[in-house]
C-alpha cells in the first residue's frame, strides 16, 4: 500500500531516511517540517513537492519561504505550522521524528485526526504516555513505532494473540562508546567522545543519550506505555554488537527476536507498510559475516541515567517528564561544553529531588513538571 507522508522533522537522522524510503518505496510526501535547516529543507521541497513546508523558527521560515517563492509549496512557520502539517487532511501517515519534548503536542493533532503514527519521538510517551495512547483509542489512530527496538518488539508480536501470553520484553542495547568503563573514566569524557557510536549513524541528542544509556532508560519507560506492560515484565540486555535489536519471551518459554543490520530503514519502511513488507532500500543482513552474538547486563550504577530512567518508571506521574525535560536540558549543556558527562547525571537527579511529582497528571502539569525540570537544571549550573 502506498502512503501520503507527513514528515515531521525531516532534517534530522530519521526524517532524511524517510525521504529515502519513500523515494525507494513510491510513498508520497505531502508536507515536511524542519526547525532551522533551510538550505536542507529547500532541497528536500524542490525533490519531492510536498503541498507544505514549515519551518518551526520563524526567521527560517521566512528564509524558505523566499527560496521556494518559485514553487507551488506552501511555507508555514510557528508551532502553529507544524500542527498543521500534522494535521494535512491529504496525510493518511504522520512520521514523528521532530526531537524531544516539542513532538508531543504534533503528534496529540495527528491522532486528532485519526491518522497512523510511525512514532520516532520516544518523549512523546514517556512523558505523557497514558494520555497519549488513550487519546489514540478514541480517535482510532494506529500507532506504530520507528525505534529499532519498539519496531523489533512490534514485528515479535504480530503472531501473538493474547499479551497474557508474553512473559517479558527484551530491550537490547549497544552500550553506546564506553560501557564497561568505571565512573572515573567517564569523568574525562569529552564531547567528541560521546559523540562516536559505534554501530549507529544519529542526531547528536540520542547519540548523547545512547552514551549514558538514558536513551535505553526512555526506551523502557516508552515500551511500557506503547506495549501496558508494567516495569517488572520489561529487561535491558546489552548487545554490543546492534544486530539482534529486540527479542520477546512468551510463558511457554519460547523466544522470538528480529535481527538485522544497523539500518533505520529497515523499521522506518516497516512503521509505513505494516502489515504488508516490500522490497526497500535497507541493506540485509548476512548471517554468515556476523560477529558472535553476545548478551550482558546493564550497569545502572556506573550509567546513573539509566538507573534514574528505572526508578521514574516505577514512580510514575510526571517524573517521566522530569527526567526527560532534565535530561533535555543537560545534554544540551553539554553539548555546548558547559557542564561534563557525568554532571549529566547529577542534573537530572537534582530536578527529580526539586520537582514535585504529580501523580495523575493532565496535558498542562506535564508541560508545567518540563519547564520546571530544564528550570532546575539551569538553576543548578548558575
Amino acid at each position: 500500500m502506498k502512503r501520503t507522508l507527513s514528515i515531521l522533522g525531516s532534517s534530522g537522522s530519521i526524517g532524511q531516511q524517510t525521504l529515502k524510503v519513500a523515494q525507494a518505496c513510491g510513498h508520497r510526501v505531502a508536507a515536511i517540517t524542519v526547525n532551522r535547516s533551510v538550505e536542507l529543507a529547500e532541497a528536500q521541497a524542490r525533490q519531492f513537492q510536498p503541498r507544505l513546508a514549515a519551518a518551526a523558527d520563524e526567521r527560517a521560515a521566512a528564509e524558505l519561504r523566499v527560496r521556494l517563492a518559485d514553487t507551488t509549496v506552501k511555507v508555514l512557520s510557528g508551532e502553529e505550522g507544524v500542527l498543521e502539517a500534522a494535521a494535512l487532511a491529504e496525510a493518511d501517515t504522520v512520521v514523528t521524528a521532530i526531537v524531544g519534548v516539542a513532538g508531543l503536542r504534533p503528534t496529540l493533532a495527528a491522532i486528532d485526526g485519526g491518522k497512523r503514527i510511525a512514532l520516532a519521538n520516544k518523549e512523546t510517551l514517556v512523558c505523557a504516555g497514558e494520555l497519549v495512547m488513550a487519546q489514540a483509542e478514541q480517535t482510532g489512530a494506529e500507532i506504530v513505532p520507528v525505534d529499532s527496538e519498539h519496531s523489533a518488539i512490534f514485528q515479535c508480536l504480530q503472531g501473538c494473540a493474547d499479551r497474557g501470553e508474553v512473559r517479558r520484553l527484551i530491550l537490547t542495547a549497544s552500550g553506546g562508546p564506553f560501557f564497561g568503563k568505571s565512573r572515573e573514566e567517564l569523568a574525562q569524557v569529552t564531547r567528541a567522545q560521546a559523540l562516536r557510536h559505534p554501530n549507529w549513524a544519529m542526531g547528536e541528542k540520542i547519540t548523547i543519550d545512547s552514551a549514558t544509556l538514558m536513551n535505553k532508560g526512555l526506551e523502557f519507560i516508552e515500551a511500557m506505555r506503547l506495549y501496558s506492560m508494567p516495569p517488572e515484565k520489561i529487561q535491558i540486555a546489552i548487545h554490543r554488537e546492534s544486530i539482534v535489536h529486540s527479542l520477546v519471551e512468551f510463558e511457554d518459554g519460547a523466544i522470538l527476536a528480529q535481527l538485522g543490520s544497523a539500518d533505520m530503514c529497515l523499521p522506518i519502511q516497516y512503521a509505513l507498510t505494516w502489515p504488508e513488507r516490500t522490497p526497500g532500500p535497507a541493506k540485509p543482513l548476512d548471517l554468515l559475516s556476523c560477529p558472535p552474538l553476545t548478551f550482558q547486563k546493564p550497569d545502572p550504577e556506573t550509567f546513573r541515567c539509566l538507573g534514574l530512567a528505572l526508578e521514574c518508571a516505577e514512580r510514575g506521574g510526571t517524573s517521566t517528564a522530569i527526567l526527560n525535560g532534565a535530561n533535555e536540558a543537560a545534554v544540551a549543556l553539554f553539548l555546548e561544553e558547559k557542564i561534563t558527562f557525568l554532571d549529566i547525571s547529577r542534573l537530572v537527579e537534582a530536578a527529580l529531588e526539586r520537582v514535585p511529582v504529580v501523580k495523575s497528571p493532565s496535558l498542562d502539569d506535564i508541560f508545567q513538571a518540563d519547564c520546571a525540570a530544564r528550570e532546575a537544571v539551569y538553576h543548578c549550573v548558575r
